[in-house]
C-alpha cells in the first residue's frame, strides 16, 4: 500500500521527538511535516532541536525545514494524518479545523477528551471505541479527532484490563512514581527534583481517575458507558529520567486469585488488535516478572522497544480483599508517542484514513 503522509505538530518537545523517531522509518507512514514554535519556523530541524533520543540527531532530520501550525501551512503540506502535541489552549481550535478539512488528528491534549464522539484510545484495551469516529461526520467533519490518554492512564489501564476481564474490578487504588520526562523538556527544575520527591502533579490524579473509566468502559449503541469502577489515584514526581512506576491495589468482583490474575496478564494478547499485525504492537502487551524486586525503571523501561507494560509483585491484598501489584511503563513510548503511532496504525488497518 502507499504510505500515509503524516505530520507532527510540536516536533521539538520530548514527545514530539519520540514521535519523529518512531515515524522516521515507519513502514506505513511517510513523515511530511514538522512544526514547532514560531521562532523556529523556516529553520532546519537539526539546528533547533535539543535532541535527547540518542547522541546525534538522525541525518535524515537535519535538513528538514520546520513549518508553522497555521492551517494554510498544514493543508499545503498534503498530510493525511497529524500527531498533535500542542498545548490544550492551542489544540482546541487547530485540531477541530483540521478534522473539518479532512485530516485525521491523533492528539495528546486534554481538550475534547470526554466528548461523546471522541475516542480516548489505548488500542489493546479499547480498540472497538475507534468506531466513534464515524459519528464525527455529524459535526461536518470529513476527518476525525482521536485522543491519546495521559501516560499514567495508559500504563494503568493496560495492567488492569486482563484482570478486569478475568475477575472484574470493583475498586482500584493507585499510587504513582512518575519520571521527570513526564513533565516535558523543561517541566521540573533540577533544584526541585534532585534529592527529592514531589507529592503533587497538577491535574494528574483527576486525569487518571476520569480517563481510566472511559477507556475501560464498554461501547453500547455508539456510546461509551464508563466502567463501574471506583478509582483513587495519588501521583508523585520522582528523580527518574524515564519510566513511570505504579503501585496498584485492586478489589475484585470475583474471589481474588493471584495465580488466575497472573495467568490472565501473561496470556493477554492485545484484545481486538492482535489479528491486525500492526507494526508497533508488541507481541506481549503485558509482561509479568516473577523476581521479588522487579520491575524497575532502569532495567525494564525498554522491554519490547518500550511498548510493553511490565508487571510484578502480584500478591494478595488483605485490606481490600483483592490483589496488589507493581506496573511499569515507558512514559514517552508506551505512555505517549508509541500509543499514538499504534492508534494511527489501527486506523490505517481499518481503512479509516481516507486521504483528502
Amino acid at each position: 500500500m502507499d504510505k500515509v503522509k503524516v505530520g507532527v505538530l510540536g516536533a521539538t518537545g520530548l514527545v514530539g521527538q519520540k514521535l519523529v523517531q518512531l515515524l522516521l522509518k515507519h513502514p506505513w507512514f511517510e513523515l511530511e511535516l514538522l512544526t514547532a514554535s514560531r521562532e523556529f519556523v523556516g529553520r532546519k530541524y537539526g539546528e533547533v532541536v535539543k535532541w535527547l533520543q540518542g547522541p546525534f540527531t538522525p541525518p535524515e532530520l537535519n535538513e528538514l525545514i520546520i513549518g508553522s501550525t497555521d492551517l494554510s501551512t498544514i493543508m499545503d503540506s498534503k498530510v493525511e494524518l497529524v500527531f498533535s502535541t500542542l498545548p490544550s489552549k492551542d489544540a482546541l481550535s487547530v485540531e477541530a479545523e483540521l478534522a473539518k478539512r479532512g485530516i485525521v488528528v491523533i492528539s495528546s491534549s486534554d481538550s475534547m477528551k470526554f466528548e461523546e464522539d471522541i475516542p480516548l484510545l489505548n488500542p489493546e484495551v479499547n480498540a472497538d471505541h475507534v468506531e466513534l469516529t464515524k459519528l464525527q461526520s455529524r459535526r461536518g467533519w470529513r476527518g476525525a479527532i482521536l485522543k491519546t490518554p495521559n501516560c499514567t492512564t495508559v500504563i494503568l489501564t493496560l495492567a488492569l484490563k486482563p484482570i478486569m476481564d478475568e475477575l472484574g474490578l470493583r475498586k482500584v487504588i493507585v499510587s504513582t512514581m512518575q519520571s521527570i520526562s513526564g513533565a516535558g523538556l523543561t517541566g521540573v527544575p533540577s533544584i526541585d527534583i534532585i534529592d527529592n520527591i514531589i507529592p503533587y502533579i497538577d491535574g494528574e490524579e483527576e486525569r487518571v481517575e476520569r480517563e481510566s473509566v472511559k477507556i475501560l468502559g464498554s461501547l453500547e449503541s455508539q456510546v461509551v458507558k464508563p466502567a463501574s469502577i471506583t478509582i483513587s489515584a495519588s501521583c508523585h514526581r520522582v528523580p527518574v529520567i524515564e519510566g513511570h512506576l505504579e503501585a496498584i491495589f485492586i478489589e475484585t468482583i470475583e474471589e481474588p486469585d493471584v495465580e488466575l490474575a497472573s495467568k490472565a496478564l501473561e496470556e493477554f494478547k492485545g484484545n481486538k488488535i492482535r489479528a491486525l499485525n500492526l507494526p508497533t504492537a508488541p507481541e506481549k502487551p503485558v509482561i509479568v516478572r516473577r523476581e521479588l524486586d522487579r520491575p524497575q525503571p532502569r532495567l525494564d523501561r525498554y522491554i519490547s522497544n518500550g511498548m510493553s507494560v511490565v508487571v510484578g509483585r502480584l500478591r494478595m491484598d488483605k485490606a481490600l480483599r483483592g490483589i496488589k501489584l507493581i506496573a511499569l511503563g515507558n512514559n514517552l513510548i508506551r505512555g505517549a508517542a508509541g500509543t499514538s503511532v499504534l492508534t494511527a496504525e489501527l486506523l490505517t488497518a481499518k481503512g479509516l484514513v481516507y486521504g483528502r
